[in-house]
């Protein structure tokens, strides 16, 4: 049964916390029409969320990358200081979404890593 569960983890494109990601990074982006932004805030939100998505994307077409769920976890950190490193902590909707979005890229990064990681040995052992 456990082998089952790291084939799977193998298969590119399945992995739910990348998908997340890929939500997460989408809806960051989209978040600037219907949230007052000032243009820090909507330049970290856009940015920051295409880079979600785009490590999001590495990380579904290439399960093995350790590196793709640690930029989760960065871009994460990035999102949730973003408001008060930018100066826009004033503007509540936008600082919500950073934060919000900040703290589940984390919480995503870091739930995939174990399966990340046992994907990166067992590529690793086959060569």
């Amino acid at each position: 049964m456990a082998d089952r569960s790291s084939a799977s983890a193998s298969k590119p494109w399945i992995r739910w916390q990348d998908w997340a990601g890929v939500v997460l990074g989408a809806y960051l982006i989209l978040a600037t029409m219907w949230t007052s932004t000032n243009g820090a805030a909507m330049s970290a939100m856009i940015v920051l969320g295409a880079l979600l998505l785009i490590a999001s994307v590495w990380s579904l077409a290439m399960p093995g990358s350790m590196t793709s769920e640690y930029s989760h976890m960065l871009l994460g950190v990035l999102l949730f200081i973003s408001p008060w490193v930018l100066g826009y902590a004033e503007m509540m909707a936008a600082s919500w979404t950073s934060w919000i979005v900040g703290v589940l890229a984390v919480i995503a990064g870091a739930a995939a890593l174990p399966e990340a990681n046992a994907t990166h040995r067992g590529v690793a052992g086959q060569h």
